[in-house]
């Protein structure tokens, strides 16, 4: 990622009119109580809503930013809740980190687009542990939106683990239409 990249991130999140939100994702939200316990990850943390959230049930959490801006807030945030030594803020970009393999219980991705980066993440994964996903998707006939999943693009590239649930509109009719996809990596 460009320092142009990072700086606009920052900004962004210095932007008091634009506050994180800090509702946990609508799939971390739905699939918490199944979820196997342990190590967590939550890439591209921005304000650490889901860090904080899987903190807050007891994970071990590394949560990833390239914003030092987002990962403020998130420690903040974390803080404030009493689950700050729950969770280890990394400052680094997604697609150029070195991720270890086989180590994440749980890896959460929301409002973030990279099909880079899912083969590391992918990698990542424990035996048995579970990769949620929810991001936009790309409106047909219109591709003003390159940071945008196109219809079963995720599917696809997920189609290596074991897919409990798979979530886009029938029909995407507006530019908020929303992909989700639960999915677990084999034991053996």
């Amino acid at each position: 990622m460009s320092d142009d990249e990072r700086a606009r991130w920052n900004e962004r999140y210095a932007d008091e009119d634009r506050e994180p939100p800090t509702e946990p994702a609508e799939v971390l939200a739905e699939y918490a109580d199944g979820l196997p316990g342990g190590r967590a990850l939550d890439v591209a943390t921005g304000g650490g809503r889901n860090a904080i959230f899987l903190a807050d049930r007891g994970y071990t959490v590394d949560a990833i930013d390239v914003s030092e801006e987002g990962l403020r807030i998130a420690r903040e945030r974390a803080d404030e809740r009493g689950v700050v030594d729950g969770i280890e803020f990394v400052r680094a970009d997604v697609e150029e980190y070195e991720f270890s393999q086989g180590v994440y219980d749980v890896i959460v991705v929301a409002r973030y687009y990279s099909l880079n980066a899912l083969p590391a993440l992918k990698r990542a994964l424990a035996p048995g542990g579970v990769l949620l996903y929810e991001h936009r998707l790309q409106p047909p006939g219109d591709d003003t939106h390159r940071f945008r999943f196109r219809s079963n693009d995720l599917l696809r590239a997920c189609l290596d683990l074991r897919i409990v649930s798979y979530e886009e509109p029938v029909e995407i009719t507006d530019d908020d239409a929303t992909v989700r996809l639960v999915a677990r990596r084999g034991r053996a």
